[in-house]
């Protein structure tokens, strides 16, 4: 059993969401849909921004799927999106810098590569003063502004459910592979602070978690 896995069906551990089959079913971390959370939040935030980077890795099926989904809403947000692909530190720190010779927001999507520059991606927003949006509070916890993804605690819970049913001779090919019922936004409000945001009450009071 998968946990965490943002595309079972890209990735080969399944052929199909609903009916998986074979021996294999799991969780996913997100649905791509999901993704235009991150470019309203940032609208939200900072209402003025019309440029943002977006931080993905083109290699794997999730980051042309979260891009995609951005993309589409691209036009009715007013705002103009920047592929930018996390690969290596000097790639990151060259082209977020770029980008940021002029006013901009930052979207940084799911990715192995974007969770291993975590630091760098926090340390290059703070430094070039951008609003940033992340998709784990492990960002926020880091020093990031805001994030918005699943609440793992409740993924870990209900994936215990599943073994249970699994161990009591359920065949993992018929569980539907199931995506995050809860959500949390965590918030960095020191780092607001500092960047000079003042941040909607509306989004303070729906935040899970601040951070003072």
């Amino acid at each position: 059993m998968f946990l965490l896995v943002i595309d079972p069906v890209g990735a080969g551990f399944v052929s199909n969401l609903a009916r998986p089959g074979g021996n294999a079913t799991g969780f996913t971390m997100f649905e791509y849909g999901m993704s235009v959370k991150w470019l309203e939040l940032l609208k939200e935030i900072a209402p003025l921004t019309t440029r943002v980077a977006v931080l993905r890795d083109p290699t794997i099926a999730s980051g042309i799927g979260q891009f995609g989904a951005l993309q589409a809403v691209e036009p009715s947000l007013g705002v103009e999106l920047s592929p930018i692909d996390v690969h290596d530190v000097g790639e990151i720190e060259r082209d977020v810098t770029a980008f940021a010779r002029s006013n901009g927001g930052l979207i940084v999507t799911a990715a192995p590569s974007s969770t291993r520059h975590r630091n760098l991606i926090v340390m290059l927003a703070a430094r070039h003063r951008l609003a940033a949006v992340y998709a784990s509070r492990a960002f926020v916890t880091a020093g990031g502004l805001i994030s918005y993804g699943p609440d793992l605690t409740d993924q870990f819970r209900t994936a215990a459910a599943y073994v249970d049913r699994i161990l009591k001779g359920e065949k993992p090919g018929d569980l539907p592979v199931q995506a995050p019922t809860k959500y949390e936004l965590v918030i960095n409000h020191k780092v607001a602070r500092a960047l000079g945001l003042t941040l909607p009450f509306p989004l303070l009071a729906r935040a899970d978690e601040v951070f003072e």
